[in-house]
């Protein structure tokens, strides 16, 4: 992790300087990517355990004259000069500290292939020039060598960034992006999308990987691949009971449900599952004695402009509560209809959701 290389910042793949970190954001970021990583890496496994090391922890007696000496000599400033993500700097302008960041990482490299017999270094397409600035440097330093794997960076179908989305990016961490949000993110993944996702994301096989594409070519219909990216992914990075919450809350609001399967749901995943829903507070003591339909979409929560258009919507047959159709233009709504004793889902047609929440 880089702990000091965070404080400096790194060009590779910007057009403008990064914000730089100061030690308390750092260790904060780093207390948080271990314990994401331990659900991907085993650090508890003996001899061969996961090692999470911090190259601040090597960085921070180097004086800079030592740096200079010992890292600054063995490597050419036209060899530097030559990197693609100084290139692409070099026009608007370039610091000297993101300038010298190949060296640090350089370092980096040398340092784990000298002291823990690191062989090779893997990343992004965009650390092409950094990674292989440590091998230079372990082969001009160390006369040893050491190896560089690289892959490109993932894009969507249609060319943009993959996990830039309308709501930004999706997160690991459940309080930056909740299970059934991320759920949702690789259900609704293009066709195209989720044949490339499948091959990234998941531990499948490659004959599994290749009967699901072609099932799903079959009957596209069915999104299969994206049910199978869903589940697996959303199982690995949060749990198989997150998954199953997500895919009931799914079938919830996307298909048939009663009021009772409202009440399966936590108030958290309630409100989450009906972001961006349009919400209406109400005092909670006018159902005690029970409030008309109408009342209620009209006058306490103005979900409907006029008794006109709850009198058309009733002839259209449109009006649902907790997705129940409402057939009675004289309906009572009392307090047993609110479901965990605070919300009222109603829908207009199709598309339009209202959550009215009983304070």
């Amino acid at each position: 992790i880089g702990g000091a290389t965070g404080m400096v910042g790194d060009p590779s793949g910007k057009s403008a300087e990064r914000n730089l970190l100061d030690e308390a954001a750092l260790q904060h970021n780093i207390q948080s990517q271990q314990k994401q990583l331990a659900k991907f890496l085993n650090f508890n496994s003996g001899e061969n355990a996961a090692q999470l090391v911090n190259n601040y922890d090597w960085m921070k007696n180097f004086s800079f004259l030592e740096f200079l000496r010992e890292v600054g000599k063995y490597l050419t400033i036209s060899y530097m000069m030559a990197k693609d993500s100084v290139q692409t700097r070099m026009e608007k302008g370039i610091s000297f500290t993101e300038f010298s960041y190949q060296l640090l990482q350089g370092y980096d490299f040398y340092y784990l292939w000298k002291n823990n017999n690191v062989m090779l270094q893997m990343g992004g397409s965009d650390q092409w020039g950094n990674i292989t600035t440590g091998n230079e440097l372990i082969r001009r330093k160390g006369s040893g060598e050491a190896y560089a794997i690289c892959t490109p960076l993932i894009k969507k179908a249609d060319g943009t960034k993959f996990g830039k989305t309308e709501g930004g990016n999706i997160w690991l961490d459940p309080k930056r992006t909740s299970p059934y949000r991320f759920y949702q993110f690789w259900l609704n993944a293009s066709d195209a999308d989720a044949e490339t996702y499948i091959k990234i994301f998941t531990l499948f096989e490659r004959a599994n990987i290749e009967d699901l594409i072609t099932r799903h070519r079959a009957e596209p219909h069915l999104r299969l691949l994206q049910k199978e990216l869903a589940k697996d992914i959303t199982t690995r990075v949060h749990s198989e009971e997150d998954y199953h919450n997500a895919v009931a809350a799914s079938d919830i609001l996307f298909g048939k449900a009663t009021q009772a399967d409202f009440e399966k749901l936590s108030d958290e995943l309630l409100l989450d599952v009906l972001e961006g829903v349009p919400q209406f507070v109400v005092d909670k003591t006018i159902f005690s004695t029970g409030i008309g339909f109408a009342d209620l979409l009209t006058e306490k929560s103005n979900i409907l402009a006029s008794k006109g258009e709850y009198k058309r919507a009733m002839q259209e047959n449109s009006l649902s509560l907790n997705k129940e159709k409402v057939g009675d233009a004289e309906k009572i709504i009392t307090a047993d209809l609110l479901i965990n004793g605070k919300y009222l889902l109603i829908q207009r047609g199709k598309k339009n959701y209202f959550l009215i929440i009983a304070q």
